[in-house]
């Protein structure tokens, strides 16, 4: 398969994703559906073209293992659990019901997911220690952390990123979903991060900066991470919250909203007309 072609699938997979995503928000009434579709094209992009991880074997020995540290955006995660075959339609279509399987934050009790996570800060932390576990274990396993741009006020994410320079845990890529809003305004309003690549820099990582709404910087990114030099890894990735549906792209409120009826059938109009689009090409 060519790189063009690679990159068609993977779109086509995160526009599918996108519409699923937007359909469990909206039966459930409840979601973090801004971050969740910025989150979306990374991952795609690391379910279905990085990682290595087996639905039919979830707890295989050598599989590559991915946290969710911003977990609050767990219906992005678990649309992407179903689409690669974790979980089941039937159980994704439970979500936000009366003792469904699926909370509202990951829990390890779900099929593909490593790490109970949602008081954030602390994803990183876990990320350190399965990263210098495989050293100690002399096991070739990757670990990936995907952290929001307003955690990154959590004080342990920085004793985190001592650790992983500290111990040269060139086996873990930290990622940072950088779209600018969290709960109350915008990051910098709250807690300025910039500039952002200098600090992580300063801390010995590896800080590599991505245009995360366009597939394929996100995939030449991650094919291009040298797990062989000493470092550990950080993809800044820049991203629009609500990336893919335009009444909420970039818009405060969708960080934690459900959609109207109108809303919903325009939204689900404009996904499929990307949807489409993808298929022709």
């Amino acid at each position: 398969m060519t790189l063009k072609e690679e990159i068609g699938r993977l779109e086509y997979t995160a526009a599918k994703t996108r519409k699923r995503l937007l359909e469990v928000v909206y039966n459930a009434k409840a979601g973090h559906i801004g971050g969740g579709l910025s989150s979306l094209n990374m991952l795609t992009a690391l379910y279905f073209h990085t990682l290595k991880v087996d639905p039919q074997h979830p707890k295989m020995e050598n599989r590559d293992r991915f946290i969710m540290s911003k977990g609050h955006c767990v219906e992005a995660l678990y649309c992407i659990l179903e689409e690669k075959g974790f979980i089941a339609t039937e159980l994704l279509n439970t979500y936000g019901a009366y003792k469904s399987q699926l909370a509202g934050h990951p829990t390890i009790k779900v099929p593909g997911v490593e790490v109970n996570t949602g008081a954030l800060g602390h994803g990183l932390s876990v990320g350190v220690g399965l990263a210098i576990a495989a050293k100690m274990d002399k096991k070739d396993y990757k670990t990936f952390v995907l952290m929001g741009d307003g955690e990154q006020g959590e004080g342990s994410i920085y004793e985190a990123a001592m650790a992983g320079s500290h111990y040269k845990l060139d086996n873990l890529v930290a990622i940072i979903d950088r779209n600018g809003l969290q709960i109350s305004d915008t990051t910098e309003n709250v807690m300025s991060l910039e500039p952002m690549k200098e600090r992580w820099t300063a801390f010995g990582w590896d800080v590599i900066e991505v245009n995360g709404d366009d597939m394929t910087s996100i995939v030449q990114t991650l094919d291009g991470i040298d797990f062989q030099n000493h470092k550990p890894h950080l993809i800044i990735s820049r991203t629009t919250k609500g990336k893919g549906i335009s009444c909420m792209e970039n818009i405060l409120k969708w960080h934690h909203g459900v959609p109207s009826e109108e809303e919903y059938r325009k939204s689900v109009e404009e996904l499929e007309t990307v949807i489409n689009h993808c298929k022709v090409l």
